[in-house]
């Protein structure tokens, strides 16, 4: 019986870490992509430039505390590497890191607009199964619904504006220079403070928009399946 445990267990955190992980490399990929659109090609010449869980993993953000989350039920936090940019080889590098800042978070909605597609293609091939609440349509809805949840979580986690996070760089762009200066030279006193937040359980508050944006997701998906 506890070795049934330990494998229903073990079976659940894939279903949550492999989404993440993808979500993550994903994340950092869509960074350096917009960086050598606008002209830095440091992420591509250092090898991360790439989809490989291998170039982006951070043993503590990417594994310990996405792991641990799960297994204590504190809510999903957890980071990659940063994807590295050289400013000098930006044209215009107040817009652009804007850009690249942004395409992180928006990688992410694109991820689970397309997941979304993807569950309204199977309702609309297997809708029977899914009425009948068919295992292996449990599943695969399952799998798709947390996929597209994980992508909303780390959009909106991502989008609050305070640096390190994408949400800080991108509100850089609409502040003074001396103030985001500062905010830059200060953060890690808001590192210290999302880490708070995070083992305070506050940041579940953050998951309470994600599953609504998630549920507003399959909504779409099933009219579009019915349409």
């Amino acid at each position: 019986m506890q070795n049934a445990n330990l494998v229903e267990t073990a079976f659940n955190l894939m279903k949550f870490f492999v989404p993440f992980l993808f979500a993550l490399c994903f994340h950092e990929f869509a960074h350096g992509l917009v960086a050598k659109w606008k002209g830095d090609r440091t992420a591509e010449t250092m090898g991360r430039l790439t989809l490989n869980p291998a170039a982006h993993a951070d043993p503590i953000g990417t594994i310990f505390f996405p792991i641990m989350g799960f297994l204590t039920a504190l809510p999903l936090f957890g980071w990659a590497k940063p994807v590295p940019v050289d400013e000098r080889n930006l044209k215009n590098p107040r817009k652009d890191m804007f850009w690249i800042a942004a395409a992180g978070p928006m990688s992410n909605l694109l991820l689970a607009v397309v997941a979304m597609l993807a569950l309204a293609l199977f309702y609309r091939f297997n809708m029977m199964a899914v009425a009948q609440r068919q295992e292996g349509a449990l599943q695969i809805t399952e799998a798709i619904r947390i996929f597209i949840l994980v992508n909303t979580y780390l959009a909106i986690f991502n989008l609050i504006p305070v640096h390190p996070l994408d949400g800080g760089k991108v509100l850089a762009r609409f502040l003074p220079e001396n103030v985001n200066q500062w905010l830059e030279n200060n953060q890690m006193y808001t590192s210290m403070l999302l880490m708070l937040v995070f083992f305070s359980g506050a940041a579940a508050i953050i998951g309470e928009p994600a599953r609504i944006l998630s549920s507003y997701f399959d909504i779409i998906a099933l009219n579009l399946a019915t349409f």
